[in-house]
Order: C-alpha cells, then structure tokens, then sequence
C-alpha cells in the first residue's frame, strides 16, 4: 500500500484552514504543517519530508501574491515541486506565471471547488502525480483574454485544447466530447502542428500547447 501524500498548507482564515485540513486527510492526505502567513510558508517549504504544497495565494504580511511568490520560488529550487493555488478571485496572469516553467505538477483553483471534495481531492492527488490542473473559469479567462494563438485551432481543437488546459485525460477529453481516443489524439496533434511546437515528450507537449496559447503566438 502507498504511503499517504503529504501535504503542506497554507491559508491565513483560520476555519478555511481548519476545513481544508480535514477533507484533505479525509482523502488520506497528511498534513504535516498548515501555516497562516508567507514567512512560515517560506520555512515549511524547505522540509524534505513534503510531497505537495497547497497555498492561497494571497497570505499575511501584505495579503497581495506571498503565496504565488512562494510556489514561484519553490518550484525554482526544487524542479517541478508539486503545488496547488487556490484563489478567492479570477487571476488569469497568476495562472500565467504558475504555468511559465513547464513542467507541470501545478494547479490553479478557485476556493469555490473545495466545496466538491471529491473534485478538489482528484486535483491535489493529480498535481502531486506530475498533471496540471486549472479551474474551468480560469481557463475560459484565459480564452477571453487570449484567443490570438487559437486562430489557426478549428472549433473542435479548441473544446480539446481547454479541457487539455484543465488538466484532462485523453480519456477523459473523449468522455467529455463523447468522441473516441483516437480521435482525440488526432486533434492534439493537429493543435501541437498549428501551435508550431517543437518534438518533445507527449506530457511536456501537453503543458507547452498551453504556454503557446497562453503567450499568444
């Protein structure tokens, strides 16, 4: 049997936090630190004994992005730590900045989700798994804000591009558009062609095809 995923939180509202440590170990998820400021997060960060760190991102002294900064800073010293944001608000740009390194194991999440457990459970247990997740309304932000680098996308590679961009299967993108894998692999490849992405691993396609849309080429 594995060993549970332990976890690292922080979050500065003191029943949020209190709440979220208990459906995070209802799901079998240890949390060995929960913290309610950066400068604790700073520290927290540094035990080797973690396996995802799930963060608000706006955290005591300032309550501005202390703990994007700190996700930010986390992943640059240790290559691709897995971390999940939550957020109260829409941020696409600190989406932007989560996804700028490439490789994966990040998620991006509306507080809103953790009121389906089970959903916001999937994510933290993918993220530590090396996926991405990012919450459909941030993704549908971002296809507002940025729809320039889906101009050369059909209609159908777009529907596959945003459930890419929310951290989907093949399987699960077939499931949702009631079409089969193959087909699926076919519009992604297709999306990789037009994106003009280089030869890479499938999973590191997968988050550049985002970053390509995301940078507006």
């Amino acid at each position: 049997m594995p060993a549970p995923l332990r976890a690292v939180l922080a979050e500065d509202q003191a029943l949020l936090r209190v709440g979220l440590t208990r459906i995070l170990e209802s799901g079998g998820i240890s949390v060995v630190e929960a913290v309610d400021d950066a400068p604790s997060l700073a520290r927290a960060l540094t035990r080797d004994d973690i396996d995802i760190a799930v963060v608000d991102v706006r955290l005591p002294p300032t309550h501005t992005t202390e703990g994007l900064e700190a996700a930010t800073a986390v992943r640059a010293t240790r290559l691709a730590f897995p971390v999940l944001v939550l957020s109260q608000w829409v941020e696409p740009l600190y989406a932007r900045d989560l996804l700028a390194g490439g490789e994966g194991a990040i998620g991006y999440l509306l507080k809103d989700r953790v009121a389906d457990v089970d959903g916001f459970l999937a994510a933290v247990h993918q993220v530590a798994g090396g996926g991405t997740v990012l919450d459909p309304e941030v993704v549908a932000a971002l296809v507002s804000a940025r729809s320039r680098p889906l101009d050369r996308l059909t209609d159908r590679e777009r529907e596959v591009l945003t459930l890419m961009a929310e951290g989907r299967s093949n399987a699960a993108v077939a499931a949702r558009l009631v079409v089969t894998e193959k087909a699926v692999g076919k519009h992604i490849n297709n999306i990789f062609t037009k994106l003009d992405l280089p030869q890479a691993a499938d999973d590191n396609r997968r988050v550049l095809a985002v970053l390509a849309w995301l940078d507006g080429r």
